[in-house]
C-alpha cells in the first residue's frame, strides 16, 4: 500500500514502524475471510484490510480521530487471525496497537466511556481490586434488571462467578535434583478466577523436574491496558517485570519464563519490540521476551510421566493469542493426545470466542454472539469436555455451553498423577 508520510512524521519511531507495516499490505482480502468481525457484520471497514485504510489516513494525515472511526477500530478483537492468513507479513498487532494509543492520546471519548475504561484499568490489573470487585457483583446481582440497558454494566454482572475462590498465594516449588528454575507468571486474574491452574502447572512442573519460582514485584503483563491504547501504563507494567524476572536471571538463573494465561504470553513476548526504543531496557526486554515460553510450549520440549486419559474425549479449542499471536498449535493436542485423551476441534477452530481482554465488556453484543457461535461448535463435538489454554477463554465459553470447560494443563495434570479437575470431582473417573 503507498503511503506519504513526512519525513518528519518518520522521526518517530512509532509512526516509521506503522509506515512499515501499512506499506506491506497488497490489499489482497485474504484477512477478510478470518475476521470474526467482518464474519459477523459483513461491512468492510470491520475487517483488517478496512482498518488498516482508516488507521493510514488518521496517521498519515494526523488527523484527529473521529466518533466512526474510533467505532471500528475499537470493535477489533485483536485476536490477530488476519496474521496467520495474510501473505504479505503484515503485523497487524502492531499496527492497531499504535492505533489505539494514538485514540487515546487525541480522541475524546464521551464522559461515560472515559470513565469504564479507567475503572477497568485501575480494577482488572490488581488481584485485590479484582477480587473486590467480585464479591461486590454478587451484592449487585439482584439489581440486574436495573442496569439492564448500559450493556458494559450488565455485561460485567453477567460475568461475574457465583462463587469466588478463596485467594492462593504464590509459593515456590522446588524438587531434589532440578533441572532448572522456571518462573511462572503469577498474572492478574487468572488467580482470582481460577487458582487451579496454577496449582496444576507447579504439580505439572515439578513433576517434570523443575523448580518452580515466582518474581518479587512481578505484577500484571500489561495487556489490558496495552490493547485500550493507555501504552505509558503497558510499558510501565513491561519494565516492572522485566526488572523482576532479571533479578531471578542474575541470581539462580531462569531455564525459561512460564507463562499459563496465553493472553499474557502473547504481550510478554512483545516486550523486546514494546521496549525497544528504551536504551535502559531494550536488551534486557528481548531477552526476558525470549525466555518466554507457554507452558504448552514448554512440555512439548521435555519428557513428561506416562498418561491416563481415562478414555476421555476433549474438545480443544485453540485460544487466538496462542495459535495466531504466538503460533503454538500444535503443542498443546500432542500433549493431550500423548496423555491418552481423544482429541476433537472444532468447526471454525481459527475464529475468536469474543473474549479478548476487556472486549466482552466493551462491546458486549458481537461477544455474546461470537460466544454463543464458539460454544455452539464445540458442543456438537459431544466431548467430555473442553480444554483451552487462556482463562478469558474457558470463562467465556462456559458462559455459553453445556460441556465443562478446564485448563489444558489440568487435564495434563490428572493424566500423570494429580488429582481430577474440579467439574470431573462428582463423576466416576
Amino acid at each position: 500500500m503507498q503511503t506519504r508520510f513526512t519525513p518528519e512524521q518518520l522521526a518517530d519511531p512509532a509512526m516509521a514502524s506503522s509506515e512499515g507495516v501499512i506499506r506491506k499490505c497488497v490489499h489482497c482480502g485474504f484477512c477478510t475471510a478470518t475476521c470474526p468481525t467482518y464474519a459477523l457484520l459483513g461491512d468492510e471497514l470491520d475487517s483488517p484490510r478496512g482498518r488498516i485504510y482508516l488507521i493510514k489516513d488518521m496517521l498519515e494525515n494526523q488527523r484527529k480521530p473521529g466518533p466512526e472511526t474510533v467505532k471500528h477500530i475499537d470493535r477489533c478483537l485483536s485476536c490477530l487471525s488476519c496474521m496467520t492468513t495474510c501473505p504479505s507479513g503484515v503485523n497487524y498487532m502492531h499496527l492497531v496497537d499504535h492505533a489505539r494509543a494514538y485514540i487515546h492520546e487525541n480522541y475524546g471519548r464521551p464522559w461515560h466511556e472515559r470513565a469504564l475504561r479507567r475503572l477497568l484499568a485501575w480494577v482488572l490489573p490488581y488481584p485485590g481490586r479484582f477480587r473486590a470487585a467480585l464479591l461486590l457483583a454478587r451484592l449487585g446481582r439482584p439489581f440486574a434488571p436495573l442496569i439492564a440497558g448500559v450493556k458494559p454494566l450488565a455485561a460485567m454482572l453477567a460475568m461475574a462467578p457465583k462463587q469466588v475462590p478463596a485467594p492462593v498465594a504464590a509459593e515456590n516449588a522446588s524438587v531434589p535434583g532440578a533441572k532448572g528454575r522456571i518462573a511462572l507468571l503469577q498474572g492478574c486474574a487468572e488467580p482470582v478466577l481460577k487458582p487451579e491452574y496454577r496449582a496444576a502447572a507447579i504439580r505439572l512442573l515439578n513433576r517434570a523436574g523443575y523448580d518452580v519460582v515466582f518474581a518479587a514485584g512481578e505484577g500484571c503483563c500489561g495487556a489490558l491496558v496495552h490493547h485500550m491504547g493507555r501504552e505509558a501504563d503497558g510499558l510501565d507494567a513491561a519494565r516492572r517485570n522485566v526488572d523482576a524476572w532479571m533479578r531471578e536471571i542474575d541470581g539462580g538463573g531462569l531455564a525459561a519464563i512460564v507463562v499459563t494465561a496465553s493472553g499474557c504470553g502473547t504481550t510478554i513476548k512483545d516486550y523486546g519490540f514494546m521496549l525497544r526504543n528504551d536504551p535502559a531496557y531494550a536488551g534486557k526486554a528481548a531477552l526476558v521476551s525470549g525466555l518466554a515460553k507457554d507452558i504448552s510450549e514448554l512440555l512439548a520440549q521435555i519428557d513428561l510421566p506416562p498418561g491416563n486419559g481415562r478414555g476421555l474425549t476433549v474438545a480443544y479449542h485453540p485460544a487466538c493469542s496462542l495459535q495466531h499471536g504466538q503460533k503454538v498449535t500444535d503443542a498443546p493436542k500432542r500433549l493431550l493426545a500423548a496423555a491418552g485423551y481423544a482429541v476433537r476441534t472444532p468447526a471454525e477452530a481459527h475464529l475468536c470466542c469474543g473474549s479478548a481482554g476487556t472486549y466482552n465488556i466493551l462491546q458486549p453484543e458481537i461477544a455474546d454472539q461470537l460466544g454463543d457461535r464458539k460454544a455452539s461448535h464445540l458442543d456438537r463435538l459431544q466431548a467430555d469436555v473442553i480444554a483451552t489454554g487462556n482463562v478469558g477463554c474457558a470463562m467465556q465459553i462456559a458462559r455459553f455451553g453445556d460441556t465443562p470447560v478446564v485448563h489444558t494443563i489440568e487435564l495434563l495434570d490428572w493424566a500423570t498423577g494429580g488429582p481430577a479437575p474440579a467439574v470431573f470431582v462428582h463423576r466416576d473417573a
